[in-house]
């Protein structure tokens, strides 16, 4: 077992991270940018480092100075957290050339399911449902227009790497193709430095189920159900639950399963998350995370697996303890994610917290890094906690969310706990009848 992990990240996640290191009795380092120096796992871990100034190419996306600090503290690993360096397959394959473990899995996986055509590829050669289009990035708009008429309209163009909603463009006919290919194409070559774009069926109002795998060094793959991550907006997501309030368990048994089975093939190892979209009954497949996800929280409630521990465990070269069959779903669980934004314009709202109230009681989890006093900074996501939920039933689960969101308190700051109100009492929402185009009826 390694003695010492850095967490190359920050906020809830890098916090999240500590705790579990002092469950296993590591020894952490906290690395931070300037403003970072006061915040909450800089505070609880063994040592802190400063990497940089406050904007995130000098600091938390700085190899150079995370890598020097992990040699100055004798770190033996490093814990990669989730955005920035986690799926970056450079600073994992540069990790491990200074003899450090990166805690994930190998750097040849992590670039495979980075580049969301050579997934698919992948996955297609597996037997596993994809979603229809371009089979490479396009070369040319006429390209693109021979793969629309094949696969009619409406299309979208999507960006090859990277997330958060940068380069997508929903395609309704010939003329918007023709008009948005060049567009998109220096979208992408401004947001990830490549011109990488490829074209996909556009389906309307499907819902967005991931499926989280656990797999060793040793090639054992066990599934811990899914989640439905639906309700997002600009593709960011918002609220997640498990299980899916719109597959029967016959249903989950076989996408579920159908995962663990390609997982295997693969050979891949760490943690995942295989995501799909999911319309009139039939599965397609988008893509793999090769990290933790955000919404862990809500998996671990309802089957006791501590998915930190096992991400390290198993980078540590430990066989994962348990089977499939020893996995027990109970209950129902929801995270809402807390941001520190408007409620209504979506804008970021940083800021110093002046009196701050979690909520608590059973059933209720609160994982955030702030504190009253904490100056919430500008240069980062505004996303500062997430507010997990479980009861024996959705019923009562949503019961709880709307008791603890009333009881949450954050003053100084906006936040968007009254949206999160305003949804989870919605009939969209209490039916379980909402897609991934809910949100629109709040812009």
């Amino acid at each position: 077992m390694f003695k010492k992990i850095l967490i190359a990240n920050r906020g809830e996640i890098a916090l999240r991270i500590v705790r579990t290191c002092r469950d296993l009795g590591i020894k952490t380092v906290a690395v931070h940018s300037l403003i970072d120096k006061d915040s909450m796992h800089v505070r609880l871990a063994d040592e802190s480092v400063c990497i940089g100034k406050s904007s995130i190419k000098n600091s938390y996306l700085n190899s150079f100075a995370i890598l020097s600090a992990a040699e100055i503290t004798n770190s033996d690993a490093i814990h990669p957290g989730a955005g920035f360096f986690s799926e970056n397959y450079e600073f994992s394959s540069m990790v491990r050339k200074h003899k450090i473990s990166f805690i994930g899995p190998t750097s040849k996986q992590i670039k495979i399911f980075g580049d969301k055509i050579n997934a698919k590829k992948l996955m297609k050669k597996h037997k596993f449902p994809v979603i229809p289009g371009s089979e490479d990035y396009l070369k040319s708009i006429d390209e693109a227009l021979e793969t629309a008429k094949k696969i009619s309209y409406p299309v979208i163009l999507k960006a090859g790497s990277g997330g958060g909603g940068k380069g997508i463009r929903v395609i309704k006919n010939q003329k918007e193709l023709i008009a948005n290919y060049t567009i998109v194409k220096q979208e992408v070559k401004n947001s990830f430095g490549n011109e990488n774009i490829y074209l996909e069926k556009f389906f309307d109002n499907p819902r967005h189920i991931e499926v989280q795998i656990v797999a060793d060094k040793q090639g054992n793959v066990v599934h811990l159900g899914e989640r439905d991550c639906s309700i997002q907006r600009n593709k960011q997501k918002i609220i997640e639950e498990t299980p899916s309030p719109t597959l029967s368990n016959s249903q989950r048994k076989k996408i579920c399963n159908l995962v663990v089975k390609t997982i295997k093939k693969i050979g891949y190892e760490s943690l995942g998350t295989v995501e799909l979209l999911y319309k009139n009954q039939k599965f397609y497949f988008m893509e793999m995370n090769t990290r933790v996800q955000i919404e862990h929280t809500i998996t671990e409630r309802i089957t006791g697996i501590d998915l930190i521990k096992q991400q390290i465990k198993i980078s540590a070269g430990q066989k994962i303890t348990f089977n499939q069959k020893d996995i027990q779903f109970s209950g129902h669980s929801i995270q809402c994610r807390i941001n520190a934004e408007d409620p209504l314009s979506f804008i970021p709202s940083p800021g110093k917290i002046s009196q701050y109230h979690q909520p608590g009681g059973l059933g209720v989890r609160v994982d955030s890094a702030v504190y009253q006093g904490y100056k919430i900074p500008s240069h980062y996501d505004s996303m500062i906690g997430k507010l997990i939920t479980f009861a024996e039933t959705r019923n009562e689960c949503i019961s709880k969310m709307k008791r603890a969101l009333e009881e949450y308190v954050i003053m100084g700051i906006n936040t968007n706990i009254q949206l999160h109100q305003n949804i989870i009492q919605s009939d969209e929402f209490l039916s379980g009848k909402y897609d991934i185009n809910y949100m629109s009826k709040f812009n």
